[in-house]
């Protein structure tokens, strides 16, 4: 894993003049060291993917999909390797790399998929009106232009592999840029993508080019799309600085898990709390999906808190290369540090620490609050770490009402028996995606998967991506025998 990495560069391996070294958060190894694309090569890799917009374009949906079946079955070939670099380079236990990794190989048999039946096209009779007699219209997708697609550091295979599988179905160029705290696992997709044949020199460029140098590439015309997954701060800086380009921006959130008070009995309690625990400390509670906040009806209250105390008390950290481990490090020491000063900050403003609330390096305990201001950090924005605050509301209305009091709209936990009350969340919550009987953190890959209000714009999930990615066209044809 101490080797050089080469970039890919309009399908094929090349080197920069400078390097940078990836390290694991749990102990500063080195991983890996990275070649770093020069300006010129970066323009050509954009070139590249511009100029190839059309044969790329009319490429057969056989050729897309066998590239795409060739992943992911290398992906799965693979997998043990996989997860050790991404748990090396991340800090991510194995156990959830191992989770990622197949949630990858799925992503591109997913995409395969898409791209056999991708574009048939929609036939529509015009003849409805007078006007329109003998009149047939077609309608086809088609690309908007070369993706500039950049992903973050926590799950930093999978997240690529949702930005450059949905492009590859589409016949839609991709330049990459994986997050420079975690390259490796980007990189190694050049490496099955190169594999594959028939897939046009310049459709695909994996760069890890660093974050000071994207100005210029969001700004370039010839990446007319933009998909970002990362922070609302960032994404919406861009969005601002290109209000002319179409972004998709999958952002951040505050994940509510609600337990209303039908749900309970000891073994719904006990499940909601074990669920809770997992998912709000998984990935070391970096995830944008992850149980932020708990919101428990008055009558389940008192049982439900005890439980998710014990459940989270129980989750093992330490070295993430450790099959037990459930909780490893934050992505760095800084990382974990504003952590430790939003709880900080809680607990001097009221909020009573149940249990957590230590730092060790990078490493931040799995930590419980209650009690915690309204105006406080904590409450106002993602944490992104392994922290959860637990409130106590009255009746299903007070509880839907605090899930909205709040200015990301990602996904929502609903934990409930009562089919009316599902519908009413869904129709109630201002959120991307509301789970019933589970926390907000579940997602498939190939389902609708985007936010409301500060939390993004449009939608990710295979199917939904290269609807993005693309647009209608309509052909109307003339003097038919309808």
């Amino acid at each position: 894993m101490t080797s050089t990495h080469a970039f890919w560069l309009a399908g094929r391996q090349a080197t920069g003049e400078a390097t940078f070294d990836v390290t694991s958060p749990w102990d500063g190894r080195l991983v890996g060291t990275v070649s770093v694309p020069t300006d010129a090569q970066v323009e050509e890799a954009v070139a590249a993917a511009h100029a190839v917009r059309e044969d790329f374009a009319a490429t057969p949906a056989h050729v897309r999909a066998a590239a795409l079946d060739h992943v992911s079955k290398r992906i799965a070939e693979r997998a043990e390797e996989l997860a050790q670099l991404i748990s090396a380079e991340n800090g991510k236990p194995i156990k959830w790399a191992r989770g990622e990794v197949g949630r990858a190989v799925s992503v591109f048999r997913f995409a395969a998929e898409e791209a056999r039946r991708f574009n048939g096209g929609e036939a529509q009779r015009l003849d409805t009106d007078a006007g329109g007699q003998g009149r047939l219209a077609l309608t086809r997708r088609f690309p908007k232009g070369v993706v500039l697609g950049i992903a973050p550091f926590n799950f930093p295979l999978n997240l690529c592999a949702h930005k450059i599988a949905p492009a590859i179905a589409a016949g839609v160029p991709i330049i990459l840029k994986p997050a420079p705290a975690t390259p490796l696992s980007g990189l190694i997709l050049g490496d099955l993508l190169a594999e594959t044949e028939g897939l046009p020199a310049g459709s695909w460029s994996i760069l890890p080019v660093t974050n000071d140098r994207m100005p210029a590439l969001v700004q370039d015309e010839r990446l007319p799309v933009i998909s970002f997954t990362g922070s609302e701060k960032v994404g919406y800086a861009i969005m601002d600085s290109v209000p002319r380009k179409h972004c998709t921006l999958e952002l951040g959130g505050n994940g509510a898990a609600v337990v209303l008070a039908d749900y309970a009995s000891d073994a719904d309690l006990d499940w909601a709390a074990q669920r809770i625990a997992t998912f709000s400390n998984y990935q070391g509670g970096q995830s944008c999906i992850s149980v932020q906040r708990v919101i428990a009806d008055a009558s389940v209250y008192d049982r439900l808190l005890p439980r998710i105390v014990a459940a989270v008390e129980a989750q093992g950290t330490g070295d993430p290369a450790d099959d037990a481990t459930d909780v490893g490090p934050l992505v760095s020491e800084d990382a974990a540090k504003r952590v430790e000063s939003w709880v900080d900050e809680a607990v001097a403003a009221g909020a009573e620490l149940l249990t957590g609330g230590r730092r060790d390096g990078a490493a931040y305990a799995p930590t419980v609050l209650t009690g915690v201001p309204a105006d406080a950090t904590l409450s106002c924005e993602e944490v992104f770490g392994p922290v959860l605050t637990v409130q106590k509301v009255t009746g299903e209305a007070e509880a839907f009402a605090a899930v909205n009091d709040s200015k990301y709209g990602l996904q929502a936990g609903v934990f409930t028996h009562d089919v009316q009350s599902a519908f009413r969340a869904h129709r109630a919550l201002e959120v991307g995606g509301v789970v019933v009987g589970d926390v907000p953190s579940y997602r498939a890959d190939q389902m609708p998967y985007g936010g409301a209000k500060q939390s993004g714009v449009g939608r990710e999930g295979v199917k939904f991506a290269m609807d993005d990615y693309t647009y209608e066209r309509v052909l109307v044809l003339t003097g038919l025998a309808l």
